[in-house]
């Protein structure tokens, strides 16, 4: 438990630093993002966004799959809200090729 917290405090180390660096903000807005300008605000503390942080690590990837596996049910249930989420891809996308 004390390895995995401290690597924990490690990936939000290299986190922070990462987003001093950059020039556009925006673009690395993710969770673990928000949680250190909530620490930087006084919101959280830093032991709050290690648990978060570990808690996604932990909990993620579970409950990613399950909500994924009944959104694609739902999609293939439904071929119209199949064929609205295809329209806006392309319109947002275009002729890009997709990335993850």
């Amino acid at each position: 438990s004390k390895d995995l917290k401290g690597a924990m405090e490690i990936l939000i180390e290299q986190k922070r630093q990462k987003l001093s660096t950059v020039e556009k903000l925006d673009e690395h807005m993710d969770f673990a993002s928000q949680l250190i300008f909530a620490q930087n605000r006084g919101d959280l503390t830093a032991e709050n966004v290690n648990q978060c942080v570990l808690e996604m690590m932990i909990a993620a990837p579970d409950t990613l799959s399950v909500t994924l596996f009944f959104m694609l049910i739902l999609i293939a249930e439904h071929p119209r809200v199949e064929e609205e989420m295809m329209r806006e891809i392309e319109a947002v996308v275009g002729k890009q090729e997709l990335q993850s």
